[in-house]
């Protein structure tokens, strides 16, 4: 890499780094804000892990900053409820299980007893406390909807476009120029442009390069209705495919070869057209099916889970290759943002692009996986709410006595354990986005 490229590399990085703070920052500042609201004592709120490195005090809170910046928390009062009153004391014996639920509650009736219990979370009514936990990802939320915003409304949309036209329908691949003896192109007598983004194809909307290409090749002498943007309007333009020879190429980009060595060929129809892609200003109306869509990409990422996280163990450790839409770390995430900064022959214009959407995809994955009903993620909270919630409910109904706090000390040992599967997928991903990082460019 030339000393310029490696300064814009560097200057991706810190660009996808302050945008990541951004992220976490609001995503705790949206707890921070209803946990204040609804009355919580918050005595931290803190961007990173690991020991502090500069921070403040203003009423109740110390606001800082730790250096191991992959993540951020705020430190609430009573998370966990103290047993209930007049409930005989749990048996304490060695086991892993009983330690570790009782050194929960230990550590939540300290903080308590130091800050007092009369601002505790646990106090707050069910939903009360799934709105601020809910907050945090609803921030990430909104910062992936104002992304897609900007993406659609701003740049615009990748659209399947023309890209360059031919005068004449050549005779080989391998032709390069026109002759007197070269029929006139059906892009030329249909008037295709270059520029043209192809909107629908026959009605049908949001085609690909690929899917054009093979619509045009399996349509030889028969009309392609196509509906193209140019200068702002709209045009419905009929292309007719005129049967040519051309060549074979395999999946990897390489000619197909006979048994006797010859290329292989085939009659297909031809336009005269290369196809690639423009961007297309979106309405606003486009913005959340969009969000919606990368949404249900990162729930099904996160589904898939085990099944991807084995192919990166077979990347990393193996000969395997990696595939694209596999799962990436904040270190992956960081290296793309970089790799796109400094790609030589990227127009600014792109590069941007491409950063302010692995932010939003980023985004929108912070706010799914935080919904996932375990502790000790956001999800994990709402649905120990949702559970007292119920319980309290079918109690009244019933006509017993109030149930109380829902006792999340108990699920101490599957969130120990969620942790830990949390950590070492997150130490494979990274091991993995340094020795056989994602392709960004194919």
């Amino acid at each position: 890499m030339t000393p310029g490229s490696v300064l814009l590399f560097v200057l991706g990085v810190v660009v996808f780094v302050v945008g990541l703070l951004v992220s976490i920052g609001l995503h705790e500042l949206g707890h921070l804000f209803f946990a204040k609201l609804f009355g919580v004592k918050v005595t931290q709120y803190m961007l990173g892990f690991g020991r502090t490195l500069w921070s403040f005090r203003r009423g109740d809170t110390e606001y800082g900053v730790k250096p191991i910046l992959l993540g951020g928390y705020i430190s609430m009062v009573g998370m966990l409820a103290p047993r209930a009153s007049g409930k005989p004391a749990p048996i304490t014996n060695t086991g892993f299980y009983s330690a570790m639920v009782q050194d929960a509650r230990d550590a939540s009736a300290e903080q308590i007893a130091e800050q007092g219990d009369e601002r505790a979370f646990y106090r707050l009514t069910p939903w009360k406390r799934i709105i601020v936990m809910i907050a945090g990802p609803a921030m990430n939320l909104v910062i992936g909807i104002v992304l897609f915003a900007v993406l659609l409304c701003g740049f615009g949309a990748p659209t399947t476009s023309i890209a360059g036209t031919t005068a004449c329908v050549l005779p080989t691949s391998q032709s390069t120029r026109c002759t007197s003896d070269d029929p006139v192109s059906p892009a030329t007598r249909a008037g295709l442009r270059a520029g043209d983004a192809v909107l629908a194809v026959d009605g049908r909307s949001d085609v690909s390069t690929t899917e054009l290409t093979t619509i045009l090749q399996r349509s030889a002498s028969s009309p392609v209705r196509l509906t193209v943007l140019r200068d702002g309007q709209r045009r419905t333009i009929t292309v007719t495919p005129r049967l040519a020879t051309r060549d074979v190429y395999r999946a990897d980009g390489t000619v197909a070869k006979e048994q006797d060595g010859s290329t292989k060929t085939e009659r297909v129809g031809v336009v005269g057209v290369s196809i690639g892609q423009t961007l297309v200003r979106q309405s606003p109306a486009a913005v959340l099916p969009a969000v919606w869509a990368q949404t249900e990409a990162s729930a099904s990422l996160i589904l898939d889970l085990p099944q991807r996280l084995v192919a990166v163990w077979n990347a990393a450790f193996g000969s395997q290759q990696r595939a694209q839409d596999s799962p990436v770390s904040v270190v992956g995430v960081g290296r793309a943002i970089g790799t796109v900064a400094s790609a030589s022959g990227v127009p600014v214009v792109d590069k941007i692009y491409t950063i302010l959407s692995l932010l939003g995809a980023l985004n929108i994955g912070l706010f799914v996986l935080n919904l996932v009903p375990l502790l000790p993620l956001d999800g994990g909270h709402v649905a120990g709410a949702l559970w007292e919630a119920v319980k309290r409910r079918t109690a009244k109904l019933l006509g017993r006595g109030d149930p109380g706090p829902i006792d999340l000390a108990k699920t101490m040992p599957l969130t120990f354990a969620v942790v830990v599967l949390l950590g070492g997928m997150s130490l494979l991903l990274i091991y993995a986005d340094i020795v056989r990082p994602v392709r960004v460019f194919g």
